[in-house]
């Protein structure tokens, strides 16, 4: 029988009346809280794009450096790893992605086509070249290096230094000492929780109406307000009761059966689809990515002032800045038994291996469509927006009216397995101490999970998912201090604990 961890009050409360306060705002001041942080957010692109681009590729090379290093068989407590790689890679991709994947794999690519980087003109040979490219390179290992550095540091807190508490604040406890249990470890702790729940309305922001416009086509029915609130019921619904399970019986199962469900849809596609321009396109993109990596990490164009590096290249990174945290509570919680080498090359691989092949796929796909021109793709992103978009793609696709249902079902389960790692980890964050045989109750994960589900339904209905999807990123500048912390952490600890030999696995 597991125990059942104790809620931490100064956490859970001043987090939810933060949380509170913030959607109130938002109802109340709604028209000038948009520009606002909209202003906020171009001066943050704009003025720390050099900031974002450098912690992101120096994460990958010491990320490397750990992983080949001296210190890469460092194992994260003692026996076999708790789960098989492909069940671990599973829960990692889904929880890290959901349904932005499946909706930017296909747009995406379409705004590169029309806006493309280093000056090229739009609608070119060289603009249809570096499209889905990018798309692979902005989600790909740089993305899952955002990722990989605080699972990595989390996990070694909580498995080797013992820390038994899933939180950030302890992560960090190699470099502020004795504060971390203090007031300023739980502002660490509340910040995470703002970020986590503002880098779940930019998923929700995609998915929910990408999700509605699909179930809208296959009943013959208007897209609404309405749908989508009911859309977020049923979600609820799925992802309180699988989080509400625990990881073994419902986070696990629930990953394991979305990624079956994606492999299988790509699969469709490339079978169904033009096979032969798919496979070629995504060996060309992967091979410019993979030769101009460098130059797509550093790319900032301070000389033309495209804007481009900074609309989408700073801008995700410092999204999935915002909402690391969060996934290395979820990844380092599930890490036991694995060395640092493991879970290095785990998350990169797994992570960066599902993004490439559904931008390959489904980017491929939407762009031999607009280049043979069996449906312009631009103009009906221009028309009718990029959900309906996204569903008028698929329809061109054999069986379509199966292929969509499909897509639907695979929306709703990505989502769903974000947000209910989401609510365990959030249970665990305000909790006191969640460890091993240590979780946090039921109730205390269904409320989270209700609580998400509250504020989502009240900013579907005043439209002010965009405010929060800007505040996410806006969370992203105190972030950075957090990760020059969870460094000085690690560096501290392992030159202390591995000073004169390095465990063996």
């Amino acid at each position: 029988m597991k125990e059942r961890a104790k809620i931490d009050h100064l956490v859970f409360w001043p987090a939810i009346v933060v949380l509170v306060t913030i959607t109130l705002s938002l109802v109340i001041f709604q028209s000038s809280a948009e520009p606002f942080l909209d202003g906020l957010l171009t001066a943050i692109n704009t003025r720390m794009d050099w900031v974002f681009q450098f912690l992101t590729f120096g994460l990958f090379i010491l990320l490397l450096w750990i992983a080949f290093g001296k210190y890469g068989k460092v194992k994260l407590g003692e026996g076999k790893p708790a789960f098989g790689n492909f069940s671990y890679g599973a829960m990692l991709f889904c929880a890290g992605m959901g349904t932005s994947i499946m909706f930017w794999s296909i747009i995406e690519p379409m705004y590169y086509f029309t806006g493309p980087p280093f000056g090229f003109e739009p609608g070119s040979n060289e603009a249809a070249e570096w499209s889905v490219a990018y798309g692979m390179f902005h989600w790909g290992i740089s993305a899952w290096c955002i990722y990989a550095f605080p699972t990595l540091v989390i996990a070694y807190s909580f498995f080797i230094k013992q820390n038994k508490s899933l939180k950030i604040s302890q992560a960090v406890k190699g470099a502020i000492g004795k504060y971390a249990d203090g007031n300023i470890g739980r502002i660490i702790d509340i910040l995470v929780i703002w970020s986590l729940v503002g880098g779940l309305g930019t998923s929700l922001g995609l998915g929910v109406p990408m999700v509605s416009a699909g179930i809208g086509h296959l009943l013959g029915i208007e897209q609404s307000a309405m749908l989508s609130v009911i859309i977020m019921i049923i979600w609820s619904i799925i992802y309180v009761t699988s989080a509400s399970l625990g990881i073994y019986k419902g986070i696990r199962r629930l990953s394991n059966l979305n990624v079956y469900l994606a492999l299988g849809l790509a699969i469709f596609v490339i079978i169904a689809g033009p096979t032969g321009f798919i496979l070629t396109y995504f060996t060309d993109s992967f091979g410019i990515m993979a030769q101009n990596f460098l130059r797509m990490s550093f790319y900032t164009d301070p000389i033309n002032g495209g804007g481009f590096p900074q609309a989408w290249t700073v801008f995700y990174f410092s999204w999935f800045a915002a909402t690391a945290p969060f996934m290395g509570l979820f990844i380092a919680r599930i890490s036991k038994g694995r060395s640092l080498r493991s879970l290095v090359l785990n998350i990169l691989g797994w992570g960066s291996l599902g993004s490439w092949l559904y931008f390959g796929v489904f980017g491929g796909y939407t762009m031999n469509l607009q280049q043979t021109g069996a449906l312009d793709v631009v103009g009906s992103m221009a028309e009718n927006g990029d959900a309906s978009t996204i569903i008028n793609v698929l329809e061109t696709l054999p069986a379509s009216y199966i292929a969509i249902l499909f897509f639907v079902i695979l929306g709703f389960i990505f989502l769903a397995t974000s947000l209910d790692s989401a609510s365990y980890i959030l249970a665990s964050t305000a909790s006191v101490r969640v460890g091993e045989g240590v979780e946090p109750p039921s109730w205390h994960i269904i409320v989270w999970g209700l609580i998400m589900a509250g504020l989502s339904i009240s900013l579907l209905l005043i439209g002010g998912l965009n405010v929060v999807q800007t505040s996410a990123v806006v969370v992203a500048v105190p972030v950075v201090i957090l990760y020059i912390l969870l460094i000085i952490s690690l560096m501290k600890w392992l030159k202390a604990d591995f000073k004169d030999k390095v465990e063996e696995d």
